[in-house]
């Protein structure tokens, strides 16, 4: 756990919260249409609609928490949250979907932005560090939520969903109670005559949001193109699927903590975005080359690209760390964790189409594409750290970036 009380608390309450989404995430889809009796098409259309109206939410609601308080803003948006997932278990309609998941998605983009301005202030002494710790307990919490909804899908019936959706509306409850043992952080005051929404013209954090959001392709690279590429275009065995994620989840708990504390400046962030370049131009060729060999060779094939991504994964998340906080005036923390989640949330949002089409389209070529992309997304990085310190007006930062 954490160095100190602040911290150990908040990585409780993240760890809690992230048990809740593993409940439901793993589920939410089935029992729209196999309990609800909603169409595909139409929970996917609900889904949509409420993902995009919260991605605009995220920077707004991020302002909000630097000008009101980072805890306040997020408790209230975990309440918000608690109440609109405990409403999914009454939903009939298409219409009642759209508009309690619009609720729930807009509540979590303010959250989130609000999350990202608090682990700013509780992690300052050790950021680095603190925030590797963070991640280890979040990516423990959603592999134990995820072995429950395991168990509930096995069930199969409709009380063991509303079990789920249930548990991830106690889970947001739980989390903003835990938040209650936090400080009272007073507000940073901004500079005189300083507009808001900074962030967006901030150019150096937003040509990094842009790389960030297109990084973080390689995330649905293990959870959804990997699945399809074993079970369409190789030899293995579909075992091999679960033991992907199992290996995947794994490297990134047991490494997170080891890799990341180490990556503390936006200096470092640089670095560590192209070293997860260079891993992932590993990993994709290995993914690739897995459907053109035996067997037991493909099985070995895909495990190994499995750890090597993992390993760009744990350095992609800690670049993404150190280069977000880092580069973020600490009085505008909230406004600029929301603009990086509107970067990233774009990208996921964007990613089935285009590893779908583009990747799977093209089979071997198309893995090999996707790998000289994140290569060339992570050789940006430092230049983009370094064109960020020197456009910092910090004293000690500007210090560093002409070291």
């Amino acid at each position: 756990m954490g160095d100190s009380g602040p911290e150990r608390v908040l990585i409780a309450a993240s760890f809690v919260n992230r048990v809740g989404n593993g409940l439901f995430n793993a589920a939410a889809a089935l029992y729209f249409t196999l309990i609800v009796g909603l169409p595909a098409a139409q929970v996917g259309g609900a889904l949509t609609i409420a993902g995009v109206v919260g991605l605009c939410a995220g920077v707004p609601g991020g302002h909000f928490a630097d000008r009101r308080g980072a805890r306040t803003i997020m408790m209230v948006a975990l309440v918000v949250q608690a109440v609109s997932m405990a409403a999914l278990v009454l939903v009939e309609s298409w219409t009642m979907l759209t508009v309690v998941a619009t609720v729930d998605q807009i509540a979590a983009a303010v959250g989130g932005a609000a999350w990202g301005a608090l682990v700013a202030r509780v992690g300052r002494d050790r950021p680095a560090r603190f925030r590797a710790k963070l991640r280890t307990f979040v990516n423990l919490g959603v592999v134990l939520g995820t072995v429950g909804a395991g168990l509930a899908l096995a069930a199969g019936t409709r009380g063991a969903y509303v079990a789920l959706i249930l548990g991830n509306a106690a889970s947001f409850a739980l989390c903003g109670a835990l938040l209650l043992l936090l400080p009272r952080y007073p507000v940073l005051p901004a500079p005189p005559q300083e507009r808001r929404l900074l962030a967006f013209r901030d150019r150096p954090y937003l040509v990094f949001t842009v790389l960030y959001g297109a990084m973080g392709l390689q995330y649905p690279v293990v959870s959804l193109l990997l699945p399809i590429w074993i079970a369409e275009h190789t030899e293995a065995p579909r075992w091999t699927v679960a033991a992907l994620f199992a290996v995947n989840s794994a490297f990134c708990v047991l490494l997170q903590t080891r890799i990341g504390s180490r990556i503390e400046t936006p200096h470092d962030g640089g670095r560590a975005f192209r070293t997860a370049g260079l891993l992932f131009l590993v990993s994709c060729p290995l993914m690739a080359l897995a459907g053109y060999t035996p067997v037991w060779a493909a099985a070995a094939l895909v495990l190994a690209a499995v750890f090597v991504h993992s390993l760009g994964e744990v350095w992609e998340s800690s670049a993404g760390y150190a280069l977000g906080f880092g580069l973020a005036p600490e009085h505008a923390q909230g406004q600029y964790q929301g603009l990086l989640g509107l970067g990233f949330s774009a990208g996921q949002a964007l990613a089935p189409a285009i590893l779908t089409t583009v990747v799977l389209g093209l089979g071997a070529t198309g893995w090999l594409l996707l790998a000289l992309c994140f290569a060339a997304l992570g050789a940006a990085g430092p230049s983009v750290a370094r064109w960020g310190l020197r456009t910092r007006p910090q004293p000690a930062v500007a210090v560093e970036a002409t070291s």
